[in-house]
């Protein structure tokens, strides 16, 4: 009986040492998890996060559409649009001024607001954009459709300028940038050409902000040459008449160099320079340099008519001009 005794304890303390072990190494192994699958996303949590691109220092304003979220609190999470005033309403905060503030400020600012009414002791705020009711892209200048163009968060200047139809032949080789948070500053860019250089001067530019392509100087030539037409001059260079004369491939051999003219606008309105473009052509008489919108006109000899046309007349000549691009 003893014996028998005996072995059933000694069984028994054999079990609890097992089991003891056994639990000691679930408690030691690492936890081994099934792979996190990601759940379906939500249209309108893709729809924020997409359109929540914008630069943490971009300044909200009013006709903003934010949704504002507390971790931990799904219950807080809304829609809501800042008033004419900056303000939003939000639950069991009311009225919130936002309006004039980054993303990041305006965080805090609700953060701060819930730890002061001690509703939460250590609150985190995420705020999406979610849309620009004010704040599209302003696109003026030399570009093909300028207006303002309401496109959310961050674009590269390629982008903008692109969805303004590109730019005109007379565009310059300057963009002028005027960021919405610092339009005491504007930044001054090269155009975006396609070479290599294009990928540093294709600025960032968010809601907000309003792009100018310069207009770049043209000058006309008009007449008995080869090929009428205006030439942009490239990089703000001047050009003078001989270069303008050569551009526009020479004069036809029946021009008439000695009543060739310059007409340069004025305040005062259209001046007429008499070019003495024989002796300029020969290098007895010294090049002239030229103006931006000036029209150099060369008369033919056939007919005295075109000579004596007028200024106003040499100047509707110049109005629809093909424009050419030195190479």
């Amino acid at each position: 009986m003893k014996s028998k005794t005996f072995f059933i304890t000694r069984l028994v303390f054999v079990a609890l040492v097992a089991t003891h072990g056994l639990a000691q190494r679930r408690v030691d192994a690492p936890e081994v998890r099934p792979p996190a699958t990601s759940a379906p996303r939500s249209p309108t949590s893709t729809f924020a996060e997409s359109n929540n691109l914008a630069s943490p220092d971009l300044i909200l304003g009013s006709g903003d559409l934010l949704e504002v979220n507390l971790y931990g609190m799904p219950d807080f999470k809304t829609d809501v649009r800042i008033n004419s005033a900056g303000q939003i309403t939000l639950p069991m905060l009311g009225s919130v001024a936002v309006g004039g503030l980054s993303l990041e400020k305006a965080e805090k600012v609700i953060a701060e607001q819930l730890k002061q009414k001690g509703l939460f002791n250590d609150p985190h705020i995420a705020i999406f954009v979610k849309d620009y009711a004010t704040q599209g892209i302003t696109v003026l200048g030399e570009v093909q459709k300028p207006g303002i163009y309401p496109l959310l968060g961050p674009r590269s200047l390629s982008d903008v300028l692109s969805t303004a139809g590109g730019t005109t032949p007379k565009a310059g080789r300057e963009v002028v940038i005027t960021h919405r948070n610092d339009t005491q500053h504007p930044v001054r860019v090269p155009l975006p050409s396609g070479g290599p250089d294009s990928v540093e001067n294709n600025t960032a530019i968010r809601p907000g902000d309003t792009v100018v392509v310069s207009r770049a100087g043209i000058v006309y030539v008009v007449g008995d040459v080869h090929l009428p037409g205006g030439f942009v001059m490239e990089n703000g260079k001047d050009l003078t008449v001989l270069q303008a004369i050569a551009l526009a491939q020479g004069t036809n051999p029946n021009a008439s160099l000695n009543a060739a003219r310059l007409i340069r606008k004025t305040p005062e309105g259209p001046k007429e320079i008499p070019l003495s473009l024989k002796k300029i052509l020969s290098a007895k008489a010294p090049d002239m340099p030229l103006q931006a919108d000036d029209i150099v006109f060369v008369p033919g000899s056939a007919g005295k008519s075109a000579a004596k046309r007028g200024a106003e007349a040499i100047l509707n000549m110049a109005t629809g001009m093909a424009i050419w691009r030195i190479p």
